[in-house]
């Protein structure tokens, strides 16, 4: 029985379409012992896989992964793009640095993209850049209406596992539409009277990009938990809050008011956004509320 090894693109009612490294496509059924150890199969997973027939293989085993996210769920990524539409839906920076949060503290090298730069004048995606510039993100300027910053977000995703992650309404379906127009996916506007995007993306799946590399197209959220997170690892997660921590003058600083905070001091002094900080204090308090109640 012939077998391999291969990435799973997407998994469909208990089958995954596996594209194995030889190139071909192949749809498997897990082995009854992954279903045994109750593992979840997730897009991105690097598997070992057997041919049974004509008709498809069996999974054998989930090798070991190197990065793992749970929202969105997908395995084995080399980035994360976050997507922002600079308008319609208005920016969420609040959002924004809980996905930079969630990617730090697994490992994930984050990418920040403002989109939709045809619909606001050129102030609100330098402002937005600036808060982020100030921790050493890379931003990337895009417009997936009139093209611009395609073509530099493609060398960003050129050979490696990207996935792509956002509100909905950022325009994620519609970047990846002006990369590989072929695709086709399914795109909305976002609504007139809620102002949100309409939901087009139901589940992850991998995307092969014709250049190399595979780019995850994954359901929006507007609200998103931080769990497993120690509260005294935090700001480490804030590489802007961790460049001024060792000047705090105690060892024990939470940024939180205590006196000679260097972080405080760098924020009012604008070396660090007050957005940021603020998004630090108010995740301290989720996290200590998600803690208290265990």
């Amino acid at each position: 029985m012939a077998s391999g090894f291969g990435i799973v693109l997407r998994g469909v009612g208990g089958l995954y379409d596996v594209r194995g490294d030889d190139g071909r496509m192949i749809r498997c059924r897990p082995r009854g012992r992954i279903k045994l150890d109750s593992l979840t199969i997730l897009a991105g997973d690097r598997v070992e896989y057997s041919i049974v027939d004509d008709h498809g293989g069996v999974i054998e085993r989930v090798l070991p992964r190197k990065t793992v996210l749970l929202r969105p769920a997908v395995a084995n990524i080399d980035q994360l793009v976050i997507v922002a539409a600079c308008a319609q839906p208005d920016p969420q920076p609040l959002l924004i640095d809980r996905l930079l949060v969630l990617a730090e503290s697994h490992g994930v090298h984050p990418v920040v993209c403002l989109n939709k730069l045809d619909l606001v004048s050129s102030s609100v995606p330098r402002d937005l850049a600036a808060i982020y510039e100030k921790a050493d993100y890379e931003i990337l300027f895009c417009s997936a209406k009139v093209g611009t910053g395609i073509e530099e977000l493609g060398s960003f995703l050129k050979d490696k596992v990207t996935s792509l992650a956002g509100p909905s309404g950022a325009g994620k379906s519609s970047l990846v539409n002006a990369l590989e127009p072929d695709l086709q996916l399914v795109t909305q506007e976002v609504s007139k009277k809620t102002g949100r995007g309409r939901q087009t993306t139901r589940h992850v799946e991998l995307l092969e990009l014709s250049a190399g590399g595979y780019v995850a197209d994954t359901p929006g959220f507007s609200q998103l938990r931080l769990v497993g997170i120690d509260v005294l690892d935090l700001d480490s997660y804030f590489p802007d809050i961790w460049k001024w921590k060792g000047d705090c003058r105690f060892a024990s600083c939470l940024h939180r008011g205590e006196p000679g905070c260097a972080v405080a001091a760098a924020a009012d002094e604008g070396a660090i956004a007050p957005s940021r900080l603020e998004s630090y204090r108010l995740f301290m308090e989720e996290l200590e509320q998600e803690r208290s109640r265990y």
